[in-house]
């Protein structure tokens, strides 16, 4: 369970008594008193200890120990967009150095620059149609930047979850992290690449959520059960969350929001959550065939379930009410970022707003499939997409 269709974009304002730092909205589970955290080798956030996960207290007075991780890197992305002087506004940092070799012999970006950004556009079109369409709104410089670090979070994605995942090791996630750090020191392999490349370089864009989601294609790699819903926040930061750390640089903050920058960025998680959450709580059949169980076991043995009966797959009125529970805290993250939209730059609430309507009637699906996501996978049809479209647009185009 990677990145995939999680790869959905939006921001909110987040109010909190600690100056807008983000809290897991939760109707059930527990918080968790925060301890110092450590870097991993590769340079992503270290998975918490089981030492980290201490006394219960107040859900709007401390972090959990997975927040504390994730705050820090929030931090780093907001000081880098505040250090550009502006947030709405693209700039270059510094000029590829292929684009500067190019301009000197009279080939502007490498001759195939908008070439590389029409394919990126196009593995848009064909597997993110509702929100390839939102894009068409955006500025042309922002409408490419989005397509590319979307290609970007796509093969990242397919290298666990694609056809040659059997084949991925450790060490080719090693490898195409160095290609990461390559691409954003202007040294692209190949168009794909060329295009995140000259992204990166306009838009004040941080390496460390690349690197976190590279992070949640290793735990793939040999982690299949989460003990806490903490541990599951963080994978769902490193798979999906990281996506909103990406794109808000390129998408804009509205010139009139009065929102904090480090608020913005807190806020941009909720949504990346949200869908992973959905995700999860869709495909738990599917994942359970693969030996796999994404949720939180300590509220599967609370609510008398064990890892057997996710295997057996069958609906009972325990995994009824396990699943309502399931289902209000994935929706409570949709609300934290919907909240949000009106502090996005205008030409963007469109996309991010129509993405979490869609995404946010797959919990309704479930529901009406009786919570058997044992069997039945959980959808939106298309009559329904078509109308969520127009009345998407027109909440995005008086948010205020």
């Amino acid at each position: 369970m990677a990145a995939g269709s999680s790869a959905v974009w939006a921001a909110q304002h987040h109010a909190c008594s600690d100056g807008g730092r983000f809290h897991h909205p939760s109707p059930s589970h527990s918080h968790h008193r925060p301890r110092p955290r450590s870097r991993s080798p590769r340079g992503g956030v270290a998975p918490p200890s089981r030492g980290s996960l201490a006394a219960a207290a107040p859900a709007v007075a401390v972090r959990t120990a997975s927040e504390e991780a994730v705050y820090e890197v929030v931090m780093r992305q907001a000081a880098l967009v505040e250090a550009a002087g502006t947030t709405a506004a693209p700039h270059r940092r510094q000029q590829p150095r292929w684009a500067e070799e190019e301009e000197e012999e009279g080939v502007v970006g490498w001759g195939l620059l908008g070439d590389a950004y029409d394919r990126c556009g196009e593995v848009c079109a064909e597997y993110a149609k509702t929100f390839y369409l939102g894009t068409q709104l955006m500025t042309p410089e922002r409408r490419k930047a989005v397509w590319a670090i979307y290609v970007w979070c796509r093969r990242t994605d397919e290298l666990v979850d694609g056809p040659n995942a059997s084949y991925i090791t450790p060490t080719a996630l090693d490898r195409w992290e160095k290609r990461l750090e390559d691409l954003f020191e202007g040294r692209p392999y190949d168009m794909y690449d060329a295009a995140l490349s000259d992204t990166v370089s306009k838009f004040p864009v941080d390496i460390q959520p690349f690197k976190d989601m590279i992070e949640g294609m290793r735990l793939d790699l040999w982690k299949s059960r989460y003990r806490t819903f903490d541990e599951l926040y963080l994978y769902c930061y490193y798979v999906a969350g990281t996506v909103g750390l990406m794109t808000v640089p390129v998408m804009g903050i509205a010139p009139d929001s009065k929102a904090s920058t480090e608020s913005v960025y807190n806020a941009a998680l909720a949504l990346g959550i949200a869908n992973q959450l959905t995700n999860i709580l869709r495909d738990v059949g599917e994942d359970a065939r693969r030996g796999r169980i994404y949720l939180p076991l300590d509220e599967l043995a609370q609510a008398g379930l064990t890892e057997e009966d996710i295997f057996r797959g069958k609906v009972t009125d325990k995994w009824r009410r396990f699943m309502k529970g399931q289902i209000q805290r994935a929706r409570l993250f949709f609300d934290e970022a919907e909240k949000g939209v009106a502090h996005l730059d205008s030409a963007s609430r469109w996309p991010v707003l129509a993405s979490l309507w869609l995404y946010r009637q797959i919990l309704d699906a479930i529901e009406a499939n009786d919570y058997n996501n044992f069997t039945k996978r959980a959808y939106v049809g298309k009559a329904k997409k078509l109308l969520s479209l127009p009345v998407a647009y027109a909440r995005a185009a008086v948010a205020s």
